[in-house]
């Protein structure tokens, strides 16, 4: 290690032979070999501490992504009715074997995110190919990976750890960025890459499976323009549903925000909210 860790601190305190140690680790029923087993086992996740904040690599995925197929098998995620077409043309491409990786665009709020979670469901129920049927998806929080990295090359440090848990999963893994055109950018410095940068080379090799989502506008003003980026992902359009489609959606869920409310909730009630918001608030 080039720098002093906490699980070098806690080695050295284990190895160390006073009687107050031995009492607390005999307690436990604990020894100085069952610690090093656990910190060998990190360390083939994490590799040496070359930085300063090397611990803040350690388990990248789960600090800075949520596991939606974990979510969608405790039940967590909202059905997510029709949209049959797009989810399938998204494990269509997913299930490729090079330009894998999907990006949804749609107006805010038609459903990306829900576009996402339904193939999670998917994954979980079985309801996907074999390559698919064994990964898991996981959102990326481009807002944790950003957040506190003050110091040059912490964020390029946070997405490579990311990125390399990722190809370490042979596949296994599948990333989800909301809001893509956030990685345009993202973390650059004076004399540092963006996040998209980092990101290309597995993307280009193949290591990398991502579903992107973003807005017609936002592709059209950051993706594009990076014409690299933008080869590297498939299009996948996502209309407004129609009154109709809104009016099974609401059915869908309706049980839920019955049982959260605690009211009951007719069907003349939901033909009028899908109609009068289809009339009144289009931009939405």
């Amino acid at each position: 290690d080039s720098y002093v860790s906490t699980e070098g601190l806690v080695l050295a305190m284990v190895k160390e032979d006073d009687k107050f140690t031995r009492e607390a680790l005999m307690r436990q029923n604990v020894k100085y070999t069952d610690v090093l087993e656990v910190v060998k086992e990190m360390r083939k996740k994490s590799g040496p501490a070359i930085s300063r904040s090397a611990e803040s690599m350690y388990d990248a995925l789960t600090k800075y992504g949520v596991d939606l197929t974990e979510r969608a098998e405790q039940g967590k995620l909202d059905p997510v009715i029709g949209r049959d077409d797009e989810i399938r043309r998204a494990i269509q491409i997913l299930s490729r074997r090079t330009k894998n990786n999907p990006v949804l665009i749609g107006d805010p709020g038609v459903g990306k995110t829900a576009i996402a979670e339904g193939i999670a469901q998917r994954m979980i129920d079985g309801d996907v190919p074999d390559s698919l049927k064994n990964c898991r998806l996981i959102g990326l929080d481009m807002g944790a990976l950003v957040a506190g990295a003050s110091m040059r090359g912490q964020f390029e440090e946070r997405l490579k750890a990311v990125v390399e848990e990722v190809t370490q999963s042979d596949g296994e893994i599948i990333l989800f960025i909301d809001e893509m055109h956030t990685v345009v950018g993202a973390g650059a410095a004076q004399g540092s890459m963006d996040a998209s940068n980092l990101l290309k080379p597995a993307l280009a090799r193949g290591q990398l499976r991502c579903i992107g989502a973003t807005t017609i506008n936002e592709y059209r003003k950051y993706i594009e323009k990076d014409k690299a980026l933008e080869r590297r992902f498939q299009q996948v359009m996502i209309d407004q549903p129609t009154p109709e489609d809104t009016v099974s959606i609401l059915r869908g869920l309706k049980p839920r925000y019955e049982l959260h409310h605690g009211v009951r909730i007719r069907d003349e009630a939901l033909l009028a909210a899908a109609k009068l918001s289809h009339r009144y608030i289009p931009d939405r």
